[in-house]
């Protein structure tokens, strides 16, 4: 039998594939104490499994396995151009894992790596060593949730938590958490601090029933923003990426409604600030994401290709997120809002 076929007879994570260098760590004995009937299996390193040739990620993700190991090399990366920086200057990106728990079909993982299993990085201490020598020299702004979610993988990494605990001692250190988790219970139990942002992709119902599989509904996901603005959370709220869905207009609009029914407009005006952005990716993540998903119709779309990116053409661009803009208009002031350019 082979591996792709094997893999669709078993449960998420019943088999941890762990790293001889990460078998001591601390994080390793929790993550592995949260996962009790999982089948152990020691290896060499992450790669020998993660990007072996001749993979189906596609398949691997309906039931995929763990894999747990030390990054070593940079650690901490400065922001990409295809990322909103909000004004940033010092503005970096960590990885402290690789794949995610949703199954979104637009996502830039499914192009990026060959792999639908799930790989998470257990030194966190050196990722805190590498931070403290740039903070050394000047403040950052530390996004830790790109290539992954980390809210929706918080009840066993705990690595949001120590991230909190974390920007107490150190003020020029300020982190953005990107979620599409209804994390109300994390929301609840953290106190609120100045230098941690929690940032919720928001889209509207019909895209997430379509294309962003297993997250929560834009319902829970509001909720889930009430109470961490009722708790004193800096929140930010996400447009991005817009997608172009057949009557993309009216879809956004309803979206808004849904805003302001649970937030209410002083709800709304509370938030932080808001980021806009249509659909991007880098180019040469594009092919392997189609081939991921040939059914999805907002994969399949004929892209223009500039500067290394493909997205919308600019008509479409300007039209998607100046509407949105001016949805929330009556809401926020300019300062609030964030499109983002190249």
């Amino acid at each position: 039998m082979c591996q792709d076929d094997a893999v669709q007879m078993f449960p998420p994570f019943s088999h941890i594939y762990v790293e001889r260098q990460a078998m001591e760590s601390p994080q390793t004995a929790r993550i592995l104490e949260h996962f009790p009937s999982g089948t152990v299996v020691p290896v060499r390193h992450y790669k020998d499994l993660f990007n072996r040739g001749r993979q189906r990620p596609e398949l691997q993700r309906q039931s995929p396995s763990l894999v747990l190991a030390r990054k070593t090399g940079t650690l901490l990366y400065p922001g990409a151009p295809v990322c909103q920086s909000f004004g940033n200057e010092h503005f970096y990106y960590t990885s402290l894992a690789m794949n995610c728990l949703f199954d979104c079909d637009y996502c830039f993982l499914k192009g990026m790596y060959p792999s639908g299993h799930m790989v998470v990085f257990v030194n966190l201490e050196d990722y805190v060593r590498e931070l403290e020598t740039l903070l050394a020299e000047h403040p950052v702004y530390l996004c830790v949730s790109y290539d992954t979610d980390l809210c929706a993988i918080e009840s066993w990494t705990g690595y949001v938590e120590a991230f909190h605990a974390l920007i107490r001692n150190h003020p020029g250190l300020t982190v953005e958490v990107r979620t599409k988790a209804a994390c109300t219970g994390l929301l609840r139990r953290l106190e609120p601090e100045p230098g941690m942002i929690f940032a919720f992709t928001l889209s509207p119902q019909v895209v997430i029933d379509a294309c962003e599989h297993r997250t929560p509904s834009l319902r829970q996901r509001l909720e889930t923003v009430r109470t961490g603005l009722q708790a004193g959370h800096r929140i930010r709220l996400c447009f991005d990426p817009m997608l172009l869905i057949p009557d993309w207009e009216t879809a956004y609009a309803e979206m808004l409604d849904c805003i302001l029914e649970i937030l209410g407009p002083d709800g709304l005006r509370r938030v932080q600030d808001v980021s806009i952005g249509s659909f991007r990716i880098a180019a040469g993540y594009l092919k392997p994401l189609r081939h991921q998903a040939p059914e999805s119709a907002v994969i399949q779309y004929p892209f223009c290709v500039e500067n290394g990116y493909a997205q919308y053409p600019d008509a479409v661009r300007e039209g998607m997120e100046t509407r949105m803009m001016s949805m929330l208009a009556p809401y926020l002031v300019p300062e609030q809002i964030f499109r983002w350019k190249e």
